[in-house]
Parts: structure tokens; C-alpha cells; sequence
């Protein structure tokens, strides 16, 4: 019996009022996995707008991420097999990213769920992972060892080791982001 796709629709401002993301989640079933499709307005500093797609499979390992900035001629594509081996869009292999499993996309904090998701930690457990980081807008890639902390219920420390970056983030019974302090607050 195919199972029906949930749909669930998510929206953040960032911490200027001026950027805006909408974003749409789907759980597509026990064999199908999840997948985002979302748009990104960035404030009007930063100059760039972009769209994006994260397709993972039911353990919430990436599978494919596409990224196209508003303008340019061609998206960002990468694929994994789910257990750190990477792939652009010719079937390149991305030795640089060995190892990582999930996206962490600089604009955005809808891919922080992904390692919420994926890791399930019990509260005041941790985990340092490796992601394929993606800056914007330039669209480079690069390896980023981070470190996700459960300190409460609903709220994760994320740590990026090489920069020192770190925020206590709150999340939705779902692992959803609703604070990230001085970045982004959930509208929707």
C-alpha cells in the first residue's frame, strides 16, 4: 500500500528582516525518503538570490543537493551514495568530500536538520561529523568538520570547529529550526 506524501510548508527571516526563505518539505513514504525544495531572497547586502533541492533517503542521508543562483547558467549539483562518497553533476568524483554525509548551505538554516534528524542524540550527547559546506555566492564546496550538542529538549549547540563559529539552536518537536540566534527565526 503506497504511503501518502506529507507535505509541510516552513518559512524564516533573517536576522536583518530583509532575507526570507520558504521552504517545502516533503516525507515521501518508508521507501521513498524526504526531499526540500526551497527559495532563498538574501538580504539586499549580500546581493544574490538562489533555490535549492536536498533529496535524502529514510536514515536522512543526502542523496543529491542542486543549487542554482538567480542569474547564473547553471545549477550546483552533487550526489552521494549516502556513506561520504561524492559526485558533481558529470560524475566526477569529489575526493574532498570523503566522509561527509550531509549539506550544511551558509545561507539557510534548513540544513541543520538534517544531522538533527540523522544523528538522533540523546540530551547531553554530541557528535562531530564532517558536511559538504556550501558557500554562497560563490557556490564553492569544501569539507567542514561540526559539532552538533543535544543540551536540551528542543535545543542543539552547533559548533563549526575549523572557525569556532557556535550557536545554541531551538528546534520543533520535527527538528526544524524556529531560533538561531542572530541569524534566523521561523515564520511559518
Amino acid at each position: 500500500m503506497p504511503h501518502e506524501t506529507a507535505t509541510t510548508i516552513l518559512r524564516w527571516r533573517d536576522a536583518t528582516g530583509l532575507g526570507l526563505e520558504h521552504a517545502v518539505f516533503e516525507d515521501r513514504g518508508d521507501h521513498e525518503g524526504v526531499s526540500f525544495d526551497s527559495v532563498v531572497i538574501a538580504p539586499p547586502e549580500d546581493g544574490y538570490a538562489f533555490a535549492y533541492s536536498v533529496r535524502c533517503d529514510r536514515s536522512w542521508r543526502v542523496r543529491e543537493a542542486s543549487i542554482l543562483l538567480v542569474g547564473a547558467p547553471e545549477p550546483l549539483e552533487l550526489r552521494c551514495d549516502g556513506l561520504g562518497h561524492w559526485w558533481d553533476a558529470d560524475g566526477g568524483v569529489l575526493d574532498a568530500l570523503a566522509g561527509c554525509i550531509d549539506v550544511d548551505i551558509v545561507a539557510t538554516p534548513l540544513t541543520n536538520t538534517l544531522p538533527i534528524r540523522r544523528l538522533r542524540l540523546r540530551e547531553r550527547h554530541s557528535e562531530t561529523i564532517r558536511v559538504a559546506y556550501i558557500d554562497l555566492p560563490t557556490l564553492t564546496v569544501r569539507a567542514d568538520e561540526q559539532r552538533y550538542t543535544r543540551i536540551g529538549l528542543r535545543s542543539y549547540r552547533f559548533e563549526s570547529l575549523a572557525t569556532g563559529f557556535t550557536r545554541n539552536i531551538e528546534v520543533d518537536d520535527a527538528g526544524f529550526v524556529l531560533d538561531y540566534p542572530g541569524l534566523f527565526t521561523r515564520e511559518q
